[in-house]
């Protein structure tokens, strides 16, 4: 099965890439975002600096989200691990001016054809949905 790519729209982020960079490279900021974490639905979640590991209601197993690969103040690429299919995703970043970053998200992701129309949508509408929550981050806070 060949798999398919998912873009982001272009977020514009209003910090430097390499501020961006340090805090979302270190999963540990996810902590930040536990109180709208959707506790009924998301069990045994444990987050450290370079893996999310969770259960989500419905799926079964545990899964592990792992930074596989960074190209410093670029680049973010992160593995998902114990799925009934593989999925990539990348963080992409590139700063314009001293105070003005783009960022992008990616997916690749081998979904069978049969859930592929069913999940395309969503998935386009939760990637720049995702943009649009970077762009709003607080990144003077992220960084000690």
């Amino acid at each position: 099965m060949a798999a398919t790519k998912y873009e982001s729209k272009i977020g514009k982020i209003f910090y430097s890439d390499k501020r961006i960079f340090t805090a979302l490279s270190n999963l540990e900021n996810l902590q930040r975002f536990s109180e709208f974490i959707p506790k009924d639905k998301v069990k045994e979640l444990e987050i450290t600096s370079d893996y999310i590991r969770m259960k989500i209601d419905g799926l079964g197993q545990k899964f592990t989200i792992r930074i596989v690969e960074k190209e410093e103040y670029k680049t973010i690429k992160l593995g998902v691990e114990n799925l009934p299919m593989d999925l990539n995703f990348w963080i992409q970043l590139k700063q314009i001016a001293e105070q003005d970053t783009r960022i992008k998200l990616t997916i690749k992701a081998d979904i069978p054809m049969m859930f592929r129309m069913m999940f395309e949508k969503k998935l386009q509408q939760g990637l720049d949905q995702a943009v649009d929550m970077l762009c709003q981050v607080p990144y003077q806070n992220w960084v000690n």
